[in-house]
């Protein structure tokens, strides 16, 4: 395998990526970092729509989510831009412990016309030091991995997610960190992942994220059927949830799950983790981006587009007329395992290929398509 290049962060964790982002606390501050992005070439703007009367474990969950983002290894430098002052000075001074030059400025008594030329200026600061570092030798184990499959069907039960389990396996094996999650689609095979699970602490965790999720799915009295499977599950032969749960479980290999963690918790094991989080794409992407995930590997059979604006997904598919009609959405073309022209570890190889290539710089597809979605997962109604 050649050599992997990659930026090591102040606090020693490695990135892929060398961002310079412009992050809002709230939603009513999207307007204003939208400003800077205009005025500022080589930034990256994340608007989103919450943070205003968020409480509890869902506010938790938001500062979190924000603060993993910021403090991602892809990420060179932050600026952050919110109403009030105190929420904004809590994200920057979470940034700010890990060493990532950071600078937080807050609307109110300031204005946006202010305050978007103050964060500009800064901006610009960073954007001119981050284009000066350096890649630098890394090793496979220092990258983090998550792993998500979307618009699944049939040919990724039986091609792309064994790929990406083949891959997860080298890479855990090789000392690294892969997080998977997707509460809901491990229905029907749940015990399979518990059975997995390092320690019987881990197991509980996992039980209980598990059986949490599923009871407040029941509690609503609702049929998931068109979500859980979704129509294009169905449309690509995936007619029941346990039917989709096995492709899903799939991708994760065959090693041991060594922990449990909270939606965009970092882990603290190497191996591989659970992270209870959403199945939609975007949502669970952003999540594991959040818990510090570098590099995101995505089997998808229907044809999923999805990609995060901090985390590069890396698309692969085994569906023929996906391959064909979709072309500029798919990085690894497995399809040939259907055809039986290549072995499962010879698509494992192909993938891998692909994993060095990006962590040494190559965009993925939805980089280059523009698709940065990034999706908050919201507990409760605002108060």
């Amino acid at each position: 395998m050649e050599q992997l290049m990659g930026y090591r962060r102040e606090n020693g964790r490695v990135g892929i990526r060398n961002h310079v982002v412009i992050m809002p606390v709230d939603d009513i501050s999207s307007a204003a970092v939208r400003a800077v992005a205009a005025h500022v070439q080589g930034v990256l703007a994340i608007p989103h729509a919450y943070g205003r009367l968020q409480y509890g474990a869902d506010l938790d969950l938001h500062f979190r989510t924000i603060i993993g983002t910021l403090t991602n290894p892809n990420v060179a430098a932050a600026v952050v831009i919110g109403i009030e002052p105190k929420w904004t000075e809590r994200v920057v001074d979470a940034v700010a412990a890990t060493g990532k030059p950071v600078a937080g400025f807050s609307i109110e008594r300031s204005g946006d016309l202010a305050t978007v030329e103050k964060a500009s200026r800064k901006a610009k600061e960073f954007v001119h030091w981050a284009s000066e570092l350096r890649r630098e030798p890394v090793e496979l184990s220092e990258v983090m991995v998550s792993i998500k499959c979307g618009e699944s069907d049939t040919t990724t039960g039986l091609a792309s997610n064994p790929t990406v389990g083949r891959v997860v396996d080298r890479l855990v094996d090789a000392g690294g960190t892969v997080i998977f999650g997707e509460t809901s689609e491990l229905t029907g095979g749940e015990h399979l992942i518990a059975e997995r699970c390092a320690t019987p602490e881990v197991r509980d965790k996992f039980y209980r994220f598990y059986n949490d999720y599923v009871q407040e799915i029941a509690s609503k009295g609702v049929d998931l059927l068109g979500s859980q499977p979704t129509e294009g599950n169905i449309r690509g032969g995936l007619t029941t949830i346990e039917e989709k749960a096995l492709g899903n479980i799939e991708k994760t290999g065959t090693r041991p799950v060594v922990d449990a963690l909270e939606p965009a918790e970092a882990p603290k094991t190497p191996g591989l983790n659970f992270m209870d989080s959403s199945s939609a794409a975007a949502e669970c992407v952003t999540l594991m981006a959040a818990g510090g995930a570098v590099l995101h590997l995505f089997p998808t059979g229907q044809g999923n587009v999805v990609g995060n604006p901090i985390e590069p997904v890396i698309k692969i598919s085994a569906n023929p007329i996906t391959v064909s009609t979709m072309s500029e959405h798919i990085d690894v073309d497995v399809s040939g395992l259907l055809r039986r022209e290549i072995t499962l570890a010879q698509a494992a190889d192909r993938l891998m290929d692909m994993v060095v290539r990006t962590i040494n710089g190559r965009r993925t597809a939805a980089e280059v398509l523009g698709h940065r979605e990034f999706s908050l997962t919201k507990l409760y109604r605002s108060a």
